[in-house]
């Protein structure tokens, strides 16, 4: 049966020769389900996640209120935390499907669907190994679609994903170009394909977008000595002037227009202070990007050791023999260590920020599965894969708890315990690690990728999703109804203050500035100034939590409740006769 279901998939999928169309149709139509499972489904269902992803929603659509398309705004402000280009894209997707969820998150979306769509054609194009497995590509994408990391940030509508769709994008466009040294044309197009991505890179999160890559490739050809006569191939001088051409007029019109604000800010403060210094309290201990991989990129990530022992990289002689087509995993292997070590570096920390390297370790892995190997730390990296099958399905059990800590979703660990989901996610596991015994001793470790691959998926439909809804519906729901209720209610000149915390959502779904105070003390002075001091208006607007609001004792003021939702109340302070 194993034969017949591999010869099968050979035919119709992996040999276009024989049957192109057919090759063609079903390569496409795998692609396009994995990525609506991982990507789509359910991708507008869920409102806006605060603290990050409102703040680039409501900014993209300031552009289109403003018609302001070179300096993002956000609640009145400037924000230059990011390039231009994710604005653009938010913003060209809110004019197509409206201002809503859907549209904040399809770039990520879509950026992830590019990116296995090219690692696939990767996987698929280049002669990897001697021995090329059916499944290697299909795989490969599936991988790289479904972990962790790649589902959140493909889910989630800020600049992360398409960061890292530009970047890997560039990074394969290139080794498709080297790859292919006896066919100048196609090379060539491949490097300009290189040099467009990494300017989008740029446009996207700055120079990040043109070191990390520059950093890989040219550790990747000085380790093979081979870098003299690939520049020349790359035509370095042509793609710089590429990347410039398309990256530099944004940064020239954006300086132009806000001068050193723009500079100190991006530049300064976003781009070297965040790598030199902690940013925004993201510090974390040295080996913090060893736990985001392992668990960013589960259960895959259980074979990374395997995949650096077995791609024999100290052989440094036999891969400067290897034909260029065969050095993928080689390529992958520096690809991987450069993003992480430059991050690890980095002193501000953030689980997004070794994204880049996803694509790389989804390669490693695939390459792995796709030779034929037998050896003692392959076997036991099998059985602790069985093992990390077992602890998910333990670990499932404690999820109320782990949701237990946000006081913003106060009822979601009650709504998770009461229901049925921490046990069928037990199920998912517990069955997956058992086939897996089975798989092992019946001396079939391949068979681990494909329980992994199932089981994750099954998890994602019946844990994950449900999960992320409940916590929508007791996080971010009473902000939006609250948000609703304001635009209802809110006066003329009225004041809406935000008291205790920072909910950016509330300033998208309300398409009104907030003014955000921390503290009540603040608080007090601030509503007195603008009550007490001002003949217009007479009342401020404030959402808090109600405890927050009963330790303010607003005196000589009156409250007036207007509505409650969730954690959170809506009260008008009134000015007393």
């Amino acid at each position: 049966m194993k034969l017949i279901f591999t010869r099968a998939i050979e035919y119709w999928l992996i040999n276009p020769g024989k049957r192109p169309f057919l090759a063609l149709t079903s390569s496409v139509i795998w692609l396009l389900v994995i990525a609506w499972v991982a990507f789509f489904w359910h991708l507008g269902s869920i409102g806006l996640i605060d603290e990050t992803e409102p703040l680039f929603a409501e900014a993209s659509r300031q552009m289109i209120v403003t018609g302001d398309w070179i300096t993002p705004y956000f609640n009145g402000e400037t924000r230059f935390d990011k390039p231009i280009l994710i604005y653009w894209c938010q913003a060209l997707a809110y004019l197509i499907f409206g201002v809503n969820e859907l549209a904040v998150r399809i770039p990520s979306a879509l950026a992830a669907l590019g990116l296995i769509c090219l690692l696939f054609w990767t996987l698929q194009s280049v002669q990897i190994t001697p021995q090329r497995q059916p499944l290697t590509a299909p795989l490969g994408a599936a991988i790289m679609a479904f972990n962790p990391e790649t589902v959140v940030w493909a889910r989630t509508g800020v600049s992360d994903m398409l960061l890292t769709s530009c970047m890997a994008s560039a990074l394969l466009c290139f080794f498709l170009g080297y790859a292919q040294p006896l066919k100048p044309a196609v090379q060539a197009r491949w490097f300009l394909a290189c040099y467009v991505l990494v300017a989008l890179a740029v446009l996207t999160k700055g120079p990040v977008g043109i070191v990390i890559p520059g950093i890989i490739i040219g550790t990747f050809l000085l380790y093979l000595g081979n870098w003299r006569s690939v520049l020349r191939e790359m035509r370095l001088f042509w793609g710089f002037l590429i990347i410039v051409a398309i990256a530099l007029p944004w940064y020239v019109l954006v300086t132009l227009r806000n001068g050193s604000a723009f500079i100190n800010s991006f530049f300064m403060y976003h781009n070297i202070e965040r790598f030199t210094s902690v940013v925004n309290n993201h510090s974390a201990p040295w080996y913090f990007y060893f736990l985001v991989v392992l668990l960013g990129f589960a259960p895959w990530s259980i074979y990374l050791p395997a995949t650096m022992v077995e791609s024999r990289f100290w052989q440094r002689k036999y891969w400067c023999e290897q034909e260029r087509s065969s050095q993928l995993s080689l390529f992958a292997l520096f690809w991987f260590f450069c993003i992480f070590g430059f991050f690890t570096i980095a002193v501000t920390k953030l689980p997004s920020y070794v994204l880049p390297l996803m694509p790389a370790a989804a390669i490693l892995v695939t390459l792995l599965w796709n030779n034929e190997l037998d050896s003692k730390f392959l076997y036991c990296s099998s059985w602790v894969n069985v093992a990390f099958l077992w602890i998910s399905s333990v670990a499932t059990t404690f999820l109320p708890l782990f949701l237990n800590h946000d006081p913003s979703m106060p009822y979601v660990s009650l709504i998770i315990r009461n229901s049925n989901i921490p046990r069928v996610g037990v199920v998912i596991w517990g069955i997956a690690a058992v086939l897996g015994i089975v798989g092992l001793l019946r001396h079939q470790w391949r068979w681990l990728l494909g329980i992994n691959l199932l089981a994750f998926i099954v998890f994602l439909i019946f844990v994950i999703t449900p999960t992320m809804l409940v916590m929508d519906y007791d996080r971010q729901l009473p902000l939006r109804q609250l948000s609703a209720i304001v635009v209802r209610v809110q006066q003329p000149h009225e004041e809406l203050l935000m008291l205790g915390f920072k909910k950016p959502s509330v300033t998208f779904y309300t398409h009104r500035h907030v003014t955000y105070i921390s503290q009540s003390e603040k608080a007090v002075k601030y509503i007195e100034n603008e009550i007490v001091t001002k003949p217009h208006p007479s009342t401020v607007l404030i959402i808090s939590e109600i405890e927050m609001l009963q330790r303010m004792k607003l005196q000589p003021f009156e409250y007036k409740n207007i509505a409650q939702a969730g954690a959170y109340e809506l009260v008008r302070v009134v000015k007393k006769n």
